[in-house]
């Protein structure tokens, strides 16, 4: 299973031993997409929307969610964020979503950076599903990430 760190000699998931690792600064962003009608861009750019204001609760969601991705994801280790950020942008057919994550820790910040986005387009969905049953998440990925021993990698 060479390659595979979450793996042990037999196969089975561990979580990684960090404990060699020096603390450095790093930083991942993530993106995603939310596709949507265009009359439920309008409710949303109007503020009617029932349950209140879309973006600002999805971006709420998306640093919460950032917070909590070790509860969520089993093998993520638990380490001090120093920032996130989450932003939604408004697009011609949905919303896009961008979360950077940033810390100075011995591994790096890409499952919170994704976990974010995705609780953030979940958000959304949850939000606007009464009026757009057709509502769509997807696309999300890893766009950017440094720091570390890799150093930089930048998917687009």
């Amino acid at each position: 299973m060479e390659g595979l760190t979450h793996l042990d000699d037999a196969g089975r998931p561990r979580m990684v031993d960090i404990s060699a690792k020096g603390e450095t600064w790093r930083e991942a962003v993530a993106k995603g997409r939310i596709w949507l009608l265009p009359q439920t861009l309008q409710l949303i750019a109007t503020g009617q929307v029932a349950k209140g204001d879309v973006m600002a609760t999805a971006r709420l969601a998306g640093i919460m969610a950032a917070k909590r991705t070790p509860e969520l994801i089993p093998l993520c280790h638990p380490i001090p964020l120093t920032d996130v950020e989450v932003e939604v942008t408004p697009l011609e057919d949905g919303l896009e979503i961008t979360a950077t994550v940033r810390t100075v820790a011995r591994t790096g910040v890409e499952m919170e950076a994704l976990v974010a986005v995705a609780v953030a387009a979940l958000t959304v969905y949850d939000m606007v599903k009464a009026v757009d049953r057709g509502a769509r998440i997807g696309d999300i990925r890893l766009v950017r990430k440094s720091g570390g021993k890799s150093g930089e990698l930048v998917l687009e």
